[in-house]
């Protein structure tokens, strides 16, 4: 069952939450909180029981992040190997990818990284989310397409 579910679990919370909550720690725990409670878990329940536990363990953790944020100053790295204006490009791209990203719907959001980052196929992410393979289609190339629209970047020349 781990290996089944722990990789594309810890993606989702990835895509969903980032980096800085360590999602794959919280697949873990997931895990052992199945194992715990097994004897009340049924086979059949068992993945949505993972989900929807590693989910509100990265919610908890989004709660306590914020409590700590508000007495913690994190000091950036103020030195680059790169030059300044490659660095400020760099940022300012990342800024305007990451609104895009942002402004999109949470599913075609989730589909298209898990197509382009994850590399998984259409039949994949449409199980993962729970609908048909052209509906997964559709969602990445929306995604996509509203990508090429809002960053020049990323249009053919």
């Amino acid at each position: 069952m781990y290996e089944k579910y722990a990789q594309s679990l810890s993606n989702i919370l990835y895509y969903k939450y980032g980096d800085l909550l360590n999602p794959a720690d919280k697949v873990q725990d997931a895990f052992i909180k199945l194992w715990e409670n097994c004897a009340k878990v049924t086979p059949e329940t068992a993945k949505s029981y993972l989900y929807k536990t590693a989910n509100n363990m990265m919610l908890n953790e989004v709660k306590h992040q914020k409590v700590v944020l508000k007495y913690q100053q994190i000091k950036p790295k103020d030195y680059t190997n790169e030059s300044p204006e490659f660095v400020l490009r760099k940022k300012e791209f990342l800024k305007r990818y990451e609104a895009v990203l942002s402004n999109l719907k949470h599913e075609e959001r989730t589909a298209f990284l898990l197509s382009k980052i994850d590399g998984k196929t259409h039949k994949e992410i449409a199980e993962i989310m729970g609908v048909t393979k052209k509906v997964t289609e559709h969602r990445i190339y929306a995604a996509f397409n509203k990508l090429k629209d809002q960053l020049i970047e990323l249009r053919k020349k």
